[in-house]
């Protein structure tokens, strides 16, 4: 996709960039095809924020795997000129501008302990401001430079940061292994929880030498914060508000986070969401403190409602929604500088695209609708944010609120993509279920020959309310397979996220249904249209739910494929609900517990369907896998092994839902390319 609404890529493209710090540049010119090497070397940014007085931009470069290279660069927005500001071998992150535009504050652990350090842009040393017995995890400083917010792991019940430095060394000290528990959750993602919890902490910086106490403001709570993004402080400092669950013992069953707003003279907390049993996200006061808003979802026991804006106003006590009749969820939001319009965040038509929403009418104007955006801010007219697409890794960018103004700031991959041929892609769409209109994605090989049919790599999201979109993964990236010589195709089947709230919802309680004949159909279309793609030699591939179809795939379209490949796939349902994590992802989709609903879960279990089975398959598994737990993955290989179907199961110890250690990494690439060879390379015709 490449059209542009008020401004052209190419002109944009064609402007001065500056950038951060790249390796000499190669003589040779787009020879060579996408590795998995290249993957994890990339250089990714992060923290890219515009200065309060739209003059600068900080942002910082991840510069691949390399160790102590993570460091901090400023731009001067009128100049483009661009310096490093740190060099420590210890990273830094969590930067945070200071409200007179003369400096940053940002977590280090170059002390030893992860700290909040300011560094002065007039010159000098970063200075560290915090010196606590545990590990800052996050911070939040008000509008007036003294007040702070910050995250520690604490022990509920403790009083003092020293109470829980003392636990933590008891623990340690304890002879016996074990761990017990009185409730649910017991483990999370890829851990088994502790005893600790991240709790929301309040203290005043001194005047001279560095803080070392702070106040924690949910003592006896049994839980966590949301996160200190999801921390926000009126503009005189006097109150704060934050995004957890209120204690209690639903919080596996329970996607009902509130708003609490902390009076910081009285230390009086109020829950100003009680009513809403659903999630509420991301408080945010405006800058001239009339307002407060947050994100709300509607429905309870779902994660993937849709997230509307609403409003309170602090003068009237009026809580509204804001452009309630739009048919998008809020992934992030800023308010605008004259604190009339909220920029906002929302996947859209399989991109993530930036928009402008005025409070007063509830107007929703598209700013920017290609490709994936993230790390928005703004300042005056001009926004700023990260952009990839399918076939570039994020860069900075900026455009004007009205939508002109598209511009590239930086090319911190410039040297290597340089020497990459990157694969054609389009967006298209189709008749799926009902005939409504599904879209999907296609790519061609990188080295694509006019008039050759080409192996088709099939991939399917997971979620199952996701979506691959116009982005450039670094786990899933669509642009490895075309390296290899696969098309590839991707298809936001019903459930997908970005088309309308109704869309997404469609998949609740129908798994195997409306996704099913999507990906059928969408398939079946796109290799009429596309000649250069050999509908007779194909592989599927997914993970998560996308591992889930792919069971599907085996007993309900069981001669669809020449190969499968399943990555921590859902096999056996009412093994998963009794063994996963978050059981309000199942309860919504299948309409409660499995105890309550067992026709719910049958009806879409892929065990029911193995009399079917006959594709080979490629399982694979991360061990520390607690949402998708690994005993999944056996039982698929163990039905394929029983059956004599050609099959392999691949582990990872270290792993979790996602393979992140980049060794393993291209691993996994290695043995997924191997099995779609054994299978699809020596039938392609040439």
């Amino acid at each position: 996709m490449r059209s542009f609404a008020k401004f052209s890529l190419g002109v944009a493209l064609a402007a001065t960039f500056a950038s951060a710090p790249v390796l000499a540049q190669s003589t040779i010119l787009q020879s060579e095809t996408l590795t998995v090497e290249h993957l994890n070397n990339f250089r990714q940014l992060y923290d890219v924020k515009v200065s309060p007085d739209g003059r600068a931009l900080v942002y910082g470069v991840k510069n691949g795997q390399q160790k102590g290279s993570n460091h901090l660069y400023l731009r001067d927005i009128q100049t483009g000129k661009v310096n490093q500001l740190t060099s420590n071998k210890a990273s830094e992150h969590s930067v945070q501008w200071a409200q007179d535009s003369k400096g940053i504050y940002f977590l280090s652990s170059r002390s030893g302990s992860s700290q909040v350090w300011y560094l002065s842009l007039t010159g000098g040393e970063a200075q560290q401001l915090t010196d606590f017995a545990l590990d800052v995890g996050g911070y939040k400083l008000a509008g007036d430079g003294k007040t702070i917010a910050l995250a520690f792991d604490v022990k509920p019940g403790c009083k003092t940061l020293q109470c829980t430095v003392d636990a933590k060394k008891a623990d340690a000290e304890q002879k016996h292994n074990t761990r017990a528990y009185d409730q649910l959750m017991v483990r999370h993602w890829d851990h088994w929880l502790d005893t600790f919890n991240t709790h929301l902490f309040i203290a005043t910086l001194p005047d001279s030498g560095k803080l070392t106490e702070a106040t924690d403001v949910m003592p006896e709570w049994n839980t966590d914060i949301a996160g200190i993004s999801q921390v926000s402080f009126n503009p005189d400092a006097s109150k704060l508000a934050f995004s957890a669950k209120a204690p209690g013992r639903d919080h596996a069953w329970t996607t009902n986070w509130d708003i609490f707003e902390v009076d910081l003279a009285s230390n009086t907390m109020t829950n100003i969401t009680e009513e809403n049993k659903a999630w509420d996200a991301q408080p945010q006061y405006s800058s001239d403190g009339r307002y407060l808003a947050w994100k709300a979802m509607n429905t309870p026991v779902y994660e993937s409602g849709k997230f509307g804006l609403k409003i309170k106003d602090l003068n009237s006590e009026n809580v509204q929604d804001i452009a309630p009749l739009w048919d998008r969820s809020i992934s992030d939001y800023h308010f605008s500088d004259d604190n009339r319009a909220v920029i906002a965040v929302a996947q859209d038509i399989g991109q993530k695209s930036i928009f402008s929403i005025s409070l007063q009418f509830g107007d929703v104007t598209p700013i920017l609708q290609d490709g994936t955006v993230a790390n928005v801010s703004s300042a005056g007219k001009a926004i700023y944010f990260t952009r990839h697409t399918l076939d570039k890794p994020a860069d900075v960018y900026t455009i004007n609120k009205d939508g002109y103004g598209f511009k590239q700031l930086t090319d911190v991959n410039k040297d290597v993509l340089a020497t990459l041929k990157m694969a054609e892609f389009k967006q298209f769409s189709f008749p799926g279920w009902n005939d409504e209109k599904v879209y999907g994605y296609w790519l061609k090989p990188a080295n694509f020959e006019s008039g050759k049919k080409y192996p088709i790599a099939f991939l399917v999201h997971g979620g199952p309310q996701g979506s691959f979109g116009n982005m450039f993964h670094y786990r899933w990236n669509a642009q490895l397979w075309a390296a290899q010589g696969y098309g590839v195709v991707m298809i936001d089947f019903h459930g997908s996220t970005g088309y309308g709230q109704q869309f997404t919802d469609s998949i609740s309680g129908d798994w195997g249904g409306k996704p099913l004949e999507d990906l059928q159909k969408g398939l079946a279309y796109i290799t009429e249209q596309e000649s250069w793609l050999d509908a007779d030699n194909a592989c599927a591939l997914g993970a998560s739910y996308g591992g889930y179809m792919m069971n599907w795939f085996m007993g309900k379209w069981s001669d669809g494929f020449n190969c499968i490949v399943n990555h921590a796939g859902l096999f056996d349902m009412k093994s998963f609900y009794y063994s996963t994590e978050e059981l309000w992802f199942p309860e919504h989709d299948f309409s409660g517990p499995y105890f309550q609903n067992v026709e719910n879960y049958d009806k879409f279990d892929p065990s029911r369907f193995v009399d079917n089975w006959k594709m080979p398959m490629l399982v694979i598994q991360g061990e520390l896998d607690y949402r998708v737990p690994y005993a999944q993955s056996l039982g698929a290989f163990t039905t394929l092994q029983r059956k004599g179907i050609d099959s392999r199961l691949v582990m990872f110890p270290d792993e979790d839902h996602h393979i992140r250690n980049p060794d393993n990494l291209k691993e996994w690439y290695r043995e997924v390319f191997a099995w779609m060879d054994k299978y699809l390379k020596p039938q392609s015709a040439e």
